[in-house]
């Protein structure tokens, strides 16, 4: 991480009013727009939404889960998701402060969605916060972020290089089967941005075979 959590969580507080209308590429709905779809959770579904920000991908989710639980680091934006939520008369959603890799949360969780987040962290950090992602049982994770899918052009970044650390489409899938998802998806949405959705199986069948036994 090439900034500390609280100098992420003052920038990121600093800019939540104006964060929304910042974020108008195409690449960047077209990538929340997968993330949501990909996502799909059902009406007895529970969804954490890790690095939810100003609560877009969690309010867009709620309407069709049990229920949605945001996390993020910044007090600035999540108040923005607040206020989003109450003006939108959403209830089955709440946000709180935690990280990727201290997300705070120990409930039941069926989904876990990141979108536009999980770059600020190092490639032994992602590493770690998938880790810990894939310890709490979800059945799907689906992530949406800046990522490289071949050498990125210098004189065209997706990203800012002062505080953001993309990794490769390589490095996240070996994180994520390592700890025990396999890939169902790889949606490339431009060269440095993409959607990878991993899923795991069996889990919920083993577990009555050992119920049975």
């Amino acid at each position: 991480m090439k900034k500390t959590v609280e100098e992420h969580a003052a920038r990121f507080s600093k800019i939540a009013a104006d964060y929304d209308e910042s974020q108008d590429s195409d690449e960047y709905k077209a990538c929340a727009s997968l993330v949501v779809n990909h996502a799909d959770p059902g009406p007895d579904d529970v969804v954490l939404d890790l690095g939810t920000g100003t609560g877009a991908i969690a309010l867009a989710l709620a309407p069709n889960a049990k229920r949605v639980v945001g996390r993020d680091i910044s007090e600035g934006m999540m108040e923005q998701a607040k206020q989003k939520a109450e003006k939108q008369r959403i209830e089955n959603v709440e946000f709180g402060r935690g990280s990727f890799r201290e997300p705070d949360y120990d409930g039941e969780v069926d989904v876990v969605v990141s979108n536009f987040a999980m770059h600020h962290l190092s490639d032994d950090e992602k590493r770690e916060a998938i880790e810990v992602i894939s310890g709490l049982g979800p059945q799907k994770f689906v992530l949406g972020d800046v990522m490289f899918f071949g050498e990125p052009d210098p004189e065209e970044p997706f990203y800012s290089p002062e505080v953001d650390d993309p990794s490769t489409v390589g490095h996240l899938v070996d994180c994520l089967t390592d700890a025990g998802f396999a890939l169902t998806a790889v949606e490339r949405v431009h060269d440095q941005v993409g959607v990878l959705v991993a899923e795991r199986f069996g889990v919920d069948s083993d577990a009555d075979s050992e119920s049975a036994a």
